[in-house]
């Protein structure tokens, strides 16, 4: 199904180009220039030995039973970058089996031992950063600083848990009666199922991994089927670093079976998922049967506010950094760009001259600022929802179109006077156009950016420090960024409410979610 879908959005963006002869020209000019780099670029990742296809189960490197494969393309060209193992509930069911056994012999070593393991994989992921960086600008087209801003960011979770496995501290509780003890102790909760999505193929990865390794859990990751190549790199560096076989497993493929896999299962206890709030909410009810323990990291709405008394310059540069990093591609994008009357015009021609600058184009050009959408679907909903918003009145201040390398690159988009009926508004874009919505009042602004089932992440710019704390305080979002646009760091709790979410991920408080808390009570010690 899955291999049907990226050979139909391929031949999508291909039939379009078609339709020109020049333009069919200048793109196949630009694809064999591109594939000499992304040969170069693959052999560059076969002599690292990180090209893995297989997938991973109980430490070994496994192919489908069945034999059956999926293909992995670069969203840039088109072009087949490997075919994986296209695995289903039979392989997830061994990688379960295989995390449960190990889990009694990986939570029983000391938090130092852990941390040491967590280490070791950090420095690997570390030395290998441009590796890593090249195979996700292939198979998820980000520019490459992009893909090197997130290998760090993603090794910055394994370096943190490994230092929070050895504080994973307890309690003793005053007895109400002399003789007795009460204890307070935090156990790992054992098998975690984790389901990554594709827009940050190695950061959703290490986030989850990382507290879940560290408490003492074992881990079963179902990848992306459009970026599973990350995955499975960071994977054999986990084993490489000392991780023992079975920790990790890594199963891809076939999504309903292997999800179902996971949530039938009564040996995995927790799920952990970052994806579309309507698989969070399927994955929800799916676990209900076993009871198990669920945090979802879900979609967002992202209002970005930018007030009178704001400073021009930070606010575009913060809105620009907010919407535009990954093509839109991002679950705390700023969705929606809120601007006072009193500065509307002059953001907005300061803000479409900023975005005029974003260079579009392979992920593997230097230049490349901006790179392709991750499939055809992508485009067309992009298409969708600005037809949407033009048909009721808004306008196009710039872009608005498909761009002229065809594929599923699509122009950056500004988009003017956006009211609260239009799809720009009420659902999330995941694409690289930015609605400018007026507002009068902070009242409004504020009911504005709170009027959506979403909660994740939110921003303003405001140079009034009473401002910014009245605000703050108002937004109904788990993540606020105040005269900032990038906001995610290891060391803070990333998460959202409403129907964005369960849980934190990051920070100390990212622990909490792979620990159980048990009750220890100790009597005639009298």
């Amino acid at each position: 199904m899955a291999m049907a879908m990226r050979r139909a959005a391929a031949l999508g963006a291909r039939h379009i180009l078609a339709a020109s002869g020049s333009a069919s020209s200048r793109v196949a000019s630009r694809r064999h220039m591109g594939s000499v780099d992304a040969g170069a670029a693959m052999e560059k990742i076969r002599a690292a030995g990180l090209l893995r296809t297989r997938g991973l189960i109980g430490g070994k490197w496994v192919d489908a039973y069945d034999g059956k494969t999926i293909e992995v393309q670069n969203p840039a060209t088109g072009e087949v970058l490997a075919n994986v193992a296209c695995m289903g509930n039979r392989e997830t069911a061994d990688a379960i089996a295989s995390a449960h056994t190990t889990f009694y012999t990986w939570s029983k070593l000391t938090a130092s031992e852990r941390s040491k393991a967590l280490r070791k994989w950090h420095d690997l992921l570390m030395s290998h950063k441009e590796e890593l960086a090249l195979l996700m600008t292939l198979e998820q087209g980000k520019p490459m600083k992009e893909a090197l801003g997130e290998v760090n960011y993603g090794a910055s979770f394994i370096e943190f848990f490994a230092e929070e496995a050895k504080r994973v501290y307890g309690d003793i509780i005053p007895p109400t009666l002399a003789d007795r003890r009460l204890l307070v102790l935090k156990q790992p909760i054992g098998v975690v199922g984790a389901i990554t999505p594709w827009n940050f193929p190695l950061a959703m990865i290490t986030r989850k991994v990382g507290p879940a390794l560290a408490c003492g859990c074992t881990v079963v990751v179902k990848p992306s089927e459009f970026t599973p190549l990350t995955a499975l790199a960071a994977a054999d560096l986990a084993l490489q670093a000392g991780i023992p076989a079975g920790v990790l497993n890594v199963v891809m493929g076939n999504a309903p079976e292997i999800g179902d896999e996971l949530m039938q299962s009564t040996q995995v206890r927790k799920i952990t998922f970052t994806g579309s709030t309507a698989v969070g909410k399927k994955l929800m009810a799916g676990s209900a049967n076993t009871v198990k323990k669920v945090s979802l990291e879900l979609g967002g709405n992202a209002p970005c506010i930018v007030f009178d008394d704001a400073d021009i310059d930070v606010a575009v540069k913060g809105s620009l950094a907010a919407k535009f990093r990954n093509s839109g591609q991002t679950c705390v994008c700023a969705n929606r760009i809120l601007v006072q009357e009193g500065i509307y015009e002059k953001f907005a021609s300061a803000f479409v001259k900023a975005v005029q600058s974003l260079q579009v184009g392979n992920g593997l050009e230097e230049s490349t600022s901006q790179g392709p959408l991750i499939n055809e679907a992508a485009v067309q909903k992009v298409e969708k929802f600005v037809g949407d918003a033009t048909s009721k009145g808004a306008n196009v201040m710039l872009g608005g179109k498909r761009h002229s390398l065809g594929m599923t690159f699509y122009e950056p988009t500004v988009v003017g006077n956006v009211s609260n009926d239009m799809l720009l508004f009420r659902e999330e874009v995941f694409g690289p156009v930015a609605p400018l919505i007026p507002f009068k009042t902070e009242e409004e602004a504020i009911h504005l950016a709170n009027d959506t089932n979403a909660g994740l992440a939110a921003y303003m710019f405001t140079k009034s420090i009473a401002r910014s704390w009245r605000v703050s305080e108002a937004l109904e979002y788990g993540l606020v960024g105040v005269n900032e646009g990038l906001i995610s760091t290891e060391v803070a709790p990333f998460g959202g409410v409403k129907q964005s979410g369960l849980g934190r991920e990051g920070s100390k408080y990212g622990m909490d979610d792979f620990l159980e808390i048990k009750y220890v009570c100790m009597g005639n010690l009298g």
